[in-house]
């Protein structure tokens, strides 16, 4: 991945932007999600060019998204969602969920995540405040806390 400007501003999100941004990431990280592990798996489901799927899985470890291992008994490498990218698991859902209600593919809906206790559909986490009631757009303030 190229070294966006971005990544050099001392700020956390831009320098996850930078990364998360680049065409594919997000798809890569889908397939992850969805159980694809394996080099051919992400080829094969997202149709991407082997040099561009390798860079990317190349950035995606270097950043700690995934973790190459190598197949037992196997010249070749799977790779595994670390602590991160489990972490990025909500933003990812609330990513899908937008999605759907405001960029929908007719005739299309993305794979369902259940959660495997209840069988039940794992929705995007809302914005609550710690005794559980909602947090409203309106209800936000955001504030510098250097200058604080």
């Amino acid at each position: 991945m190229s070294q966006s400007p971005s990544i050099k501003m001392p700020c956390s999100v831009a320098h996850a932007a930078a990364v998360l941004s680049e065409r594919w990431v997000i798809l890569i990280l889908r397939e992850a999600y969805y159980g694809a592990t394996r080099f051919e798996e992400f080829a094969r489901r997202l149709g991407i060019a082997p040099n561009i799927l390798s860079a990317r899985l190349q950035a995606m470890t270097d950043f700690g998204l995934l973790a190459r291992r190598p197949i037992e008994g196997s010249t070749r490498c799977a790779y595994f969602l670390t602590g991160s990218a489990r972490d990025f698991l909500p933003t990812y859902l609330s990513l899908k969920a937008w999605a759907e209600r405001w960029a929908p593919e007719p005739g299309s809906r993305a794979r369902v995540f259940l959660d495997k206790q209840t069988g039940k559909e794992i929705e995007a986490p809302p914005l609550t405040r710690l005794d559980g009631s909602l947090i409203n757009f309106d209800d936000i303030q955001v504030i510098d806390p250097m200058s604080h």
